[in-house]
This record gives structure tokens, C-alpha cells and sequence, in this order.
């Protein structure tokens, strides 16, 4: 249990890197959380269509892990908002995520520049199933492999 609270602690140089952080405040009635400012800042869209969403990411320093690693949890927050992207429709509310799973099948680490392609599986009703997949573009190494079920009920227009 010592080596679990140990793991777990924030030790003063971690808790000095996250007070440096300078997250812009949001303008008046957009409702944003600050997760979006810290992972996302530096994402390109290179294509999209009905189904796929094709990206760039540069791995900043701010997302490295304890061992100098893109982190995990920045990595889950990727595979969460691409996979919802690809089914995202403009002017309807965005779709709730059901269910997640993330393969971590290589490392990634500052620097490294990443594709992230999400692609849409399948959908029943209002429920979709998503493919997001993280690779190296220096190397080809798929970095993680992460489906992403969502669901959504929206009412007709007509």
C-alpha cells in the first residue's frame, strides 16, 4: 500500500510545473473545460468527412508522465474527443460517451509528431462505435489503438 500512496503523491517539482501552466481564461458563455486548453492546443485537422477525421499532433512537453512518456491519460483524452468528432454533427448536442477502450501498444514521447485517425465502425439508432488510431509518423508504430462507443438521441428537424 506504501508503494501505491508513493506512486500516487505529487511531489513539489510536478505541483511547480502544473501552477507555471497558463491556461487563457474562456470567453463569457462558452462552456469549455480546461482539459480541452491543455491537451488539445497544437491538434490539426489535415482531412475530414462523414466517418473520418484525420490528424496531426506534435507531443508538447506538457503532456510527459513521471518517466518522460506522453502520458495516458492525454493519450484517453484524444481517443475520447476524436472519436467523438467523427460523428459529431454540426448543430446537434455531442453524443455521450458509453464505453472506451485503449490499447497502449507503444510509446510515445515529447516531440514525436502523431497522426490520430478516427474512423466510424458501425452505428444502431443512436448508437455509434468508433476507431481511433494513434501512430508514430516517424516510425509507423501504432502508439494506441482506442474504440470509443457513443450514443445520442436527436430529434428530427423535419
Amino acid at each position: 500500500m506504501e508503494k501505491a500512496m508513493e506512486f500516487v503523491m505529487v511531489n513539489d517539482e510536478a505541483s511547480e510545473s502544473v501552477s507555471r501552466l497558463a491556461v487563457p481564461p474562456h470567453p463569457a458563455g462558452i462552456d469549455q473545460i480546461v482539459l480541452e486548453d491543455i491537451v488539445l492546443k497544437g491538434i490539426r485537422v489535415d482531412r475530414a468527412e462523414p466517418g473520418l477525421v484525420v490528424c496531426s499532433f506534435k507531443v508538447p512537453p506538457r503532456l510527459a508522465d513521471r518517466e518522460g512518456g506522453f502520458a495516458t491519460g492525454a493519450i484517453s483524452y484524444l481517443v475520447d474527443e476524436v472519436g467523438g468528432t467523427v460523428i459529431n454533427v454540426e448543430g446537434l448536442p455531442r453524443n455521450v460517451s458509453v464505453d472506451m477502450s485503449i490499447s497502449f501498444l507503444s510509446a510515445a514521447k515529447p516531440d514525436d509528431e502523431l497522426e490520430i485517425t478516427g474512423s466510424l465502425l458501425g452505428q444502431k439508432g443512436g448508437y455509434y462505435g468508433t476507431l481511433v488510431l494513434i501512430r508514430n509518423k516517424a516510425t509507423g508504430e501504432v502508439v494506441a489503438e482506442g474504440r470509443h462507443s457513443l450514443f445520442g438521441k436527436h430529434t428530427s428537424k423535419l
